[in-house]
């Protein structure tokens, strides 16, 4: 049953992915039926009876699986018909990788209950700004198409996409607005790590290389926050740090996952 929710998933993703922006009911119908069929497949993965499985592949599933709400929710006020095209085979790569690296089991035996916290706070601030990041890759070829309008073929199908988003100034506040959520729950995710470290893993604070790439993603976020507000920081400068932040969080938790699981073949937390 847990394959099959994988496999149908990825499936409607991929479709969805491809039909022309004509069939949007389609789309939207059968983007949500996958998103719940994605969804039934994490529940199932990651919740073991008094324990809790974890990996770099169901880290970037869950991200996943948000991101994918967050483009559905977004769609139905705006034109985003663009990102669903980023969007969703990234979804099914995520989902293939996860049938591949299952991860490792944790027990939850004597861990506190800011444990479970700390991690839901944590794939929420994932997720939000890896949909911030899409956000930033589609505004920048969609800045490229509008400098050489005219030279591409408009019969591909992401320029297609790209021209029916809407105008710049509106994906940038909706990057902004996407990066400002982001940055709050990554700051509640780096102080629930830090002031309830011994609470939350059962051991004072270590400052390994994930708690430094976190930390320094957290400074690019903030940095660019406050540019916005005192420089008027936008355009390339916004989508360079957007970009950079995202690479330094993804390296953060899911690199380290990746080298332990897919390289070292290490299952430790």
């Amino acid at each position: 049953m847990q394959t099959l929710f994988f496999v149908l998933a990825a499936v409607l993703y991929a479709a969805c992915a491809f039909l022309p922006a004509r069939h949007a009911r389609l789309i939207a119908g059968g983007t949500a039926l996958a998103w719940l069929l994605h969804g039934a497949a994490l529940y199932v993965d990651a919740i073991v009876p008094g324990a809790l499985r974890v990996g770099f592949a169901i880290m970037l599933s869950a991200a996943m699986w948000i991101s994918v709400a967050a483009y559905w929710i977004e769609n139905r006020n705006l034109s985003l018909d663009g990102l669903r095209m980023l969007v969703l085979p990234v979804a099914v790569l995520t989902l293939i990788l996860q049938l591949i690296f299952p991860g490792s089991v944790v027990s939850l035996a004597g861990k506190s209950v800011w444990y479970g916290w700390h991690i839901a706070v944590a794939i929420l601030a994932y997720s939000s700004l890896t949909i911030a990041a899409f956000h930033a890759v589609l505004m920048s070829l969609q800045d490229s198409r509008l400098h050489t309008r005219g030279t591409a073929v408009r019969s591909m199908w992401y320029v297609q996409a790209i021209d029916q988003l809407p105008a710049l100034m509106t994906m940038e506040k909706l990057l902004f607005r996407l990066i400002a959520i982001g940055f709050s729950l990554l700051t509640l995710t780096l102080v629930s790590g830090i002031v309830f470290s011994e609470q939350v893993f059962g051991k004072p604070l270590q400052w390994d290389h994930k708690s430094v790439f976190a930390l320094l993603s957290w400074l690019l976020f903030g940095a660019l926050l406050a540019g916005r507000a005192w420089r008027g920081w936008r355009g390339k400068t916004a989508l360079r740090f957007t970009l950079a932040g995202f690479t330094t969080l993804l390296l953060a938790y899911v690199g380290s996952r990746f080298v332990l699981e897919a390289i070292l073949h290490r299952t430790l937390v």
